[in-house]
């Protein structure tokens, strides 16, 4: 397998000497102490920064604003066609050429492209959140809906101009590392967002008073909305990414063709027929851990597991598992290439599900389902970190923004459309089988990391 181009500048490149033979080079490996401090670099710590600010508003559409439309007294199959707001996500692609080409007013000149737009979707963010504090949907539900589909759109947004921001402000050596302290602050904002909301709106209740508080819910929102500003003070006092020279179009059509069309078509010039491949891989490779990840849940509920149970477990010592699997894939890339570790993560990723089919047949069992919950999210957490590295390499700097959303958005369309026969397989064969039949879905998988391992890594522009 050809192997990309050493980047000069960096540590943690290999150092080339001359043989004996004068032409073969060796390579000095970094030792586990550089390994591990690249996570202490200033790149690694705004990433995790950003990354809160990245993962803080998705529960707070999702979950916690589940729970708090039921406690208000929307019915079940409301709630469940307000996720549809979610959709944002799946289709940020549609305006990413813009976040990508597209500068903002007076913001792009004195902050930069990146930066700018960034700042501009966590504006966006703060204000849907606190627009949705001041409102009740015990009274009135549209407005509560515009409020979190502007959350929603801001939060796309920002996932968009911070992909890019990340891409831009480190090689592609430094990708695994930088994706897993973003990692970190996403998964540590989700439990902020989740757990934190649900315990200040608690606190924030009168007692003795009705069961349903708007208040209290009001309180919680605003501290979400305030806990964006870490992320908006990193965006300040960062440095933007070294501007990339962009063609001037001569009319509309040629700005079109450059931020709608070229994005795509390059991506298809540079790998040609492998193109097919690497999206096939992009498109299957976390559909072990979607597909099955829909009936978790249910699966708990039906085992007999209590709310506490599956709220500490799950959603507390599982994302701290998910955090080391993170920075266990992220060092591990550094030293042994991402591909070894993209391979690694889907074998451990279909393999875990075999647990929850062994899971389901022990009955109600705390300490089994700890083991389980352990071994599947340090997997995922592999898994994850290796794959955005992945994703990292294959984008071109020039057009960071959309083909980093493009990627982003297809790696969950199948898995998603696949999970939602998820409950019919169940009710017609059970559990165990249900997730014997994920772990098999990432056979394929293996196959096309394997296949595209061998495909040499194609010149990207500068």
């Amino acid at each position: 397998m050809q192997r990309p181009a050493l980047q000069r500048g960096s540590k943690y490149y290999s150092r080339m000497t001359p043989t004996t033979h004068g032409s073969a080079a060796t390579a000095d490996k970094p030792t586990w102490a550089q390994t591990l401090r690249v996570y202490l670099e200033p790149a690694s710590l705004r990433m995790l920064s950003l990354g809160f600010s990245a993962g803080l508003p998705l529960l707070l559409v999702f979950g916690t604003l589940s729970f708090w439309l039921r406690e208000a007294g929307v019915d079940r199959s409301t709630i469940g066609f307000l996720s549809w707001v979610g959709l944002a996500y799946g289709f940020k692609w549609v305006w990413s050429p813009l976040v990508d080409r597209m500068p903002i007013p007076l913001l792009t000149r004195w902050m930069g492209r990146r930066r700018s737009w960034l700042l501009l979707a966590q504006a966006m963010v703060m204000g849907g959140l606190v627009s949705m504090a001041f409102t009740d949907p015990k009274l009135a539900l549209a407005p509560m809906v515009w409020c979190a589909m502007a959350v929603a759109f801001g939060s796309a947004t920002q996932d968009i101009a911070l992909d890019a921001f990340r891409i831009e402000s480190a090689d592609t050596q430094h990708q695994a590392a930088l994706a897993a302290t973003y990692q970190t602050g996403y998964r540590l904002a989700m439990i902020w967002a989740g757990a934190g909301a649900l315990w200040i709106a608690a606190r924030s209740e009168v007692a003795g008073a009705a069961s349903y508080q708007q208040g209290a819910w009001q309180t919680a929102y605003l501290v979400m909305a305030l806990s964006m500003l870490p992320g908006v003070l990193t965006v300040l006092f960062s440095k933007e990414p070294a501007p990339r020279a962009l063609p001037h179009p001569k009319n509309a059509a040629e700005w079109l063709r450059g931020a709608l069309v070229e994005p795509f078509a390059e991506f298809i010039r540079r790998y040609r027929w492998q193109a097919a491949l690497i999206l096939a891989l992009i498109a299957t490779y976390r559909i072990s851990d979607v597909v099955m990840g829909i009936m978790a849940n249910p699966f708990y509920v039906d085992m007999g597991y209590t709310k506490d149970e599956v709220a500490a477990v799950t959603k507390v010592f599982g994302v701290i598992m998910t955090l080391v699997g993170a920075f266990i894939g992220g060092a591990m890339a550094l030293r042994m290439g991402v591909m070894r570790v993209l391979m690694l993560g889907a074998l451990l990723s279909a393999a875990s599900n075999l647990l929850f089919s062994w899971l389901a047949t022990q009955g109600h069992d705390v300490g089994k389902l700890v083991f389980v919950i352990s071994a599947d999210n340090l997997a995922s957490g592999i898994a994850s970190s290796a794959f955005i590295a992945y994703l990292s390499s294959l984008t071109n700097v020039n057009y960071s923004a959309t083909q980093y959303a493009m990627f982003s958005s297809m790696m969950l369309l199948l898995p998603k459309f696949v999970a939602g026969y998820s409950g019919v397989y169940v009710d017609a064969y059970g559990y165990a089988n249900f997730f014997n039949s994920t772990a098999l879905l990432g056979a394929p998988v293996l196959a096309l990391v394997w296949l595209a391992s061998r495909i040499a890594t194609q010149p990207k522009g500068d």
